[in-house]
């Protein structure tokens, strides 16, 4: 029968249902979802439709027409609660189980939130279409948010919320926004995108408490090394990263370490895949376990899984070079390749005048990101080549053109 179960039904889910078609796959495809809308985009929550652009219709991945031709058994609204390995099942919230043949996990994250906000209105989270609507629904010219977090979720909110006239106060408690991720150089210009566009910036503090009067959020108390001061909010957004939804793997014997552990093609166990927020696999081409939280990811990771699942063609492990952007008011911001954690970021090309930035980066002895922002993708190309190939850094720095 070769029945494949998929839990998750957002971008990395469909994806693979939609893969697993193309590749010849005839047998039952069942693709499980906690959320009760079809399956929808993500990145435009926190952009077009945040920023009134879009409406929600705008988000639909497929049409229902398109779902129905790929004949799936769809259950949304339906959280899978637990994993009987030995039996092959799914256990549903709803009391069902789903036995499978293959099994993909594309549960994806949720986000972290701050300890004692739970029943305060007005405090918000981004993940879903519901926490989007919510938010976008207390938004308006002269309101005032304070955004717990200067990541790239948090400094998108920020964006979209200048763009409908909102006073922003961003809240961070690195000395520079992004610089874990992106390093000091591009999180200054980032910095100053923000501060162009009336955005306050907090550097250095950190939300202590969460202020309410009558059950509704009035502001937060911040901490930093001067001492503590409040920031008065009529909405707070707390982006301050995500936690992979593993929960409900705990008792499956599968490997569960800030996501699900998976192998160079993705397998977490015979007949077991990851794909999308949830998976962490190793990648040969960057000799490391990774965690990819982005859309294009998603959807390569879920061809990837299709492959092996179809058994066409000859193995290959996913070695891709992840790719992310982030629209920052009228500047795109655009990256390839592993960022975090690297040795050294170079900056080759800056002018914040004209909102340009080229930063590339080094891990090692090798070159294994590139940052942009203010470029056309097509410059781009040559840079990601470079990182796809493993080239040493001195050749590297030569440029595209040299290699």
């Amino acid at each position: 029968m070769n029945r494949v179960v998929i839990v998750g039904a957002s971008a990395g889910g469909l994806s693979t249902a939609e893969a697993l078609r193309r590749a010849g796959h005839e047998g039952p495809i069942a693709l499980v979802g906690e959320e009760p809308e079809p399956p929808y985009d993500r990145p435009p929550l926190s952009k077009q439709l945040l920023g009134g652009h879009w409406d929600a219709d705008r988000l639909a991945l497929r049409s229902s027409a398109e779902l129905g031709d790929l004949e799936l058994d769809l259950r949304l609204g339906v959280p899978a609660t637990g994993l009987d390995q030995q039996a092959r099942s799914v256990l549903l919230a709803d009391g069902r189980e789903i036995e499978y043949d293959a099994l993909v996990v594309a549960t994806g994250a949720r986000p972290r939130r701050l300890p004692g906000t739970a029943g305060i209105v007005g405090v918000h989270t981004l993940r879903t279409l519901r926490d989007a609507l919510a938010l976008r629904a207390r938004l308006g010219p002269g309101m005032r948010l304070v955004v717990v977090g200067a990541g790239f979720l948090g400094t998108e909110v920020a964006a979209a919320a200048r763009g409908l006239g909102v006073r922003v106060t961003l809240v961070e408690p690195a000395p520079v926004p992004l610089a874990a991720a992106v390093g000091e150089q591009a999180g200054r210009f980032l910095t100053g995108l923000h501060q162009e566009h009336g955005v306050e910036l907090r550097t250095g503090a950190t939300v202590t408490e969460v202020l309410h009067a009558g059950g509704r959020v009035s502001g937060v108390r911040l901490a930093d090394g001067a001492g503590s001061d409040v920031v008065a909010a009529d909405v707070v957004l707390v982006a301050i990263g995500c936690t992979p939804n593993t929960e409900w793997l705990a008792d499956s014997g599968l490997t569960v370490r800030d996501g699900l552990v998976c192998d160079e093609y993705c397998a977490a166990a015979p007949g077991v895949y990851g794909v999308g927020d949830v998976a962490r696999w190793y990648n040969p081409l960057f000799a490391a376990e990774m965690r990819v939280e982005h859309r294009t990811h998603a959807g390569e990771q879920a061809t990837a899984v299709a492959r092996e699942l179809a058994g066409t063609g000859e193995r290959r492990p996913f070695a891709p070079v992840p790719y992310f952007w982030s629209d920052q008011y009228d500047t795109r911001v655009q990256a390839h390749g592993r960022l975090r954690g690297h040795d050294e970021a170079r900056v080759l090309d800056s002018d914040p005048a004209r909102r340009r930035l080229l930063v590339v980066y080094r891990t090692g002895d090798r070159i294994t990101g590139v940052l942009a922002a203010g470029l056309p993708p097509r410059m781009l190309r040559g840079w990601r080549a470079l990182v796809a190939a493993r080239t040493p850094w001195q050749a590297a720095l030569a440029g595209p053109s040299a290699a």
